[in-house]
C-alpha cells in the first residue's frame, strides 16, 4: 500500500487526463476534415457544415452527461466511500472508450454518440478523486495539494494530446487508426482500476450510508448559485470566463484544420505545446505573481488579458506564430482561473467552503455545455472562426462585469 493516498489519486488524476487529452487531436479529423483518411462522413455527398453540427453535438453529449452524473458520483462517494466508487467511474468511462473504438471501425455515428453519453456519465472520477484529496488534506497543505491537482492536469494535457496524434498515424505504424487512441485510453483505463484497487486505501472515514442520492442535484446547484448572494457576480463572470473559453477550445481544432490544414499530429503537438504553457503557468506564475497582487487586481487584467490573445488567435494566418501567442494566452489564462477559484473561497468565508466550490464546479460544468451545443451549428452557419471571435467577446464581457461590479465585494472570515 502508498505511504500517502495523494500519489495514487494524482496519478488517476494525470491517466484521466491522458485519455481525455487523446481525443483533441482526432475528433476534428472525424467530422471537420474532409482531406483526412478518418473523416466518416462522405466528402463527395455530405456538406462540410454538417461536420461541424455533429462535431459539436458529438462533444456537448459527454459535456452533459457529465454535468448530471458528476454530482452523483460525489454523493454514492459521501456514501459508499471514495474507493468503491472510484474503480466503476474509471471502468465505466473505459468502456465508453471501447465502444468508441468500435464506433469508428463500424462507422457507426450513432455509436459514437452512445460512447460520448456513457463516458461522460462516467466520468464522475474526477470529482471523486478532488473529493478524497479533500479527506487527505489539512489547512497547511491543502494549497499545495491541489495545486498538485492543476499540474496533474498540465501533465495529462502535455502527454495525451501527443499520443493521440501518434497513435491515430499510420505513416507511424501501418496498422495505426483514428480508433487506436480509443483502444489505448481504454487499456489506460482499466490499468487505473487495478491501481486504485490495489493501492490506494479508503480515505473518507465518515462514510454516510443513509444519504439520500439526489438525481437532480447539478440543477439544484445552479440555482443555488444564483442564490449565493455574496458570490453571484463571481459565479457570472466565471460563467462567462469559461463559457468563451470553452467556445475557443472546443472549435479551436477545427478552426486550425481549417485555416492550416493541420494534421492529427500537428493538433497533438499544438495542445501539448500550450498544456505546457499552463503548466509553467499553474506550477510558478501563479505563486510568483500572489506575491506582489491579490486577486482582485490579478483578474482586473487576466480575464481582458485571455479575451485578448484569443483575439490574436484567429487573426493569425501565419502557423509559426501561433506558438509565440500560446504562452501568453495560456499564462492569463491560468492566471484567471486560478485567481478566480481563489476568490470565490476567500469571499465565501470558512463555513460555507466546500458548498462554495461545489456551486462553482456546477457553473463551471453548465457554462460547458451550451458553447458545445451551439459552437457546431455557428461555424456551420458562418465559418469555423465564428466561435472563436464570439469567446473573445464573451470573455471581455466577463471582464467588464467583474471590473465594473465585482472586485470590490468584501470577503468573510478571511
Amino acid at each position: 500500500m502508498s505511504k500517502s493516498p495523494l500519489i495514487p489519486l494524482i496519478f488517476t488524476i494525470v491517466l484521466d487526463m491522458v485519455g481525455i487529452g487523446i481525443l483533441i487531436p482526432i475528433l476534428p479529423q472525424l467530422f471537420a476534415n474532409p482531406a483526412s483518411s478518418h473523416y466518416l462522413l462522405d466528402p463527395t455527398g455530405e456538406n462540410i457544415t454538417t461536420g461541424y453540427q455533429l462535431l459539436g453535438l458529438l462533444m456537448a453529449t459527454y459535456s452533459i452527461g457529465q454535468f448530471f452524473a458528476a454530482p452523483i458520483f460525489g454523493q454514492l462517494s459521501d456514501k459508499l466511500g471514495r474507493k468503491k466508487v472510484l474503480p466503476w467511474s474509471i471502468a465505466g468511462t473505459g468502456v465508453g472508450y471501447i465502444i468508441f473504438a468500435i464506433g469508428l471501425h463500424s462507422h457507426s455515428i450513432g455509436l459514437l454518440f452512445f460512447a460520448r453519453a456513457l463516458s461522460g456519465m462516467f466520468s464522475g472520477n474526477i470529482v471523486v478523486a478532488q473529493a478524497a484529496i479533500g479527506d487527505i488534506s489539512r489547512p497547511d497543505n491543502r494549497a499545495r495539494n491541489f495545486g498538485l491537482v492543476s499540474a496533474a492536469f498540465g501533465v495529462g494535457l502535455i502527454l495525451g494530446p501527443i499520443i493521440g496524434g501518434i497513435l491515430a498515424d499510420p505513416k507511424m505504424v501501418s496498422w495505426f487508426s483514428a480508433a487506436t487512441p480509443f483502444w489505448f485510453a481504454a487499456l489506460l483505463s482499466f490499468f487505473n482500476v487495478l491501481f486504485i484497487v490495489k493501492v490506494l486505501p479508503e480515505t473518507h472515514a465518515k462514510k454516510n450510508p443513509d444519504i439520500t442520492i439526489v438525481f437532480s442535484k447539478a440543477l439544484h446547484r445552479i440555482f443555488g448559485a444564483w442564490h449565493f448572494v455574496s458570490l453571484r457576480t463571481l459565479f457570472i463572470t466565471n460563467f462567462l470566463f469559461m463559457f468563451g473559453f470553452i467556445f475557443y477550445t472546443s472549435f479551436a481544432p477545427v478552426f486550425l484544420t481549417h485555416r492550416f490544414q493541420y494534421s492529427e499530429g500537428d493538433i497533438g503537438k499544438y495542445y501539448a505545446f500550450i498544456g505546457l504553457c499552463i503548466l509553467i503557468s499553474q506550477v510558478f506564475l501563479t505563486n510568483f505573481v500572489s506575491k506582489f497582487a491579490n486577486e482582485e487586481k490579478v483578474l482586473k487584467f487576466s480575464i481582458w488579458g485571455t479575451a485578448f490573445f484569443v483575439l490574436v488567435f484567429v487573426n493569425i494566418y501565419i502557423s509559426k506564430y501561433l506558438y509565440l501567442n500560446a504562452p501568453f494566452f495560456s499564462m492569463t489564462s491560468g492566471l484567471t482561473m486560478a485567481n478566480l477559484t481563489a476568490l470565490i473561497s476567500k469571499r465565501a468565508g470558512r463555513e460555507r467552503q466546500g458548498e462554495a466550490m461545489g456551486l462553482n464546479g456546477s457553473v463551471m460544468a453548465f457554462a460547458g455545455i451550451l458553447p458545445l451545443l451551439a459552437s457546431g451549428f455557428l461555424a456551420a452557419s458562418f465559418s469555423p472562426e465564428t466561435p472563436i471571435w464570439l469567446a473573445s467577446l464573451v470573455i471581455f464581457l466577463a471582464g467588464g462585469i467583474f471590473i465594473a461590479i465585482g472586485k470590490n465585494q468584501p470577503s468573510l472570515n478571511y
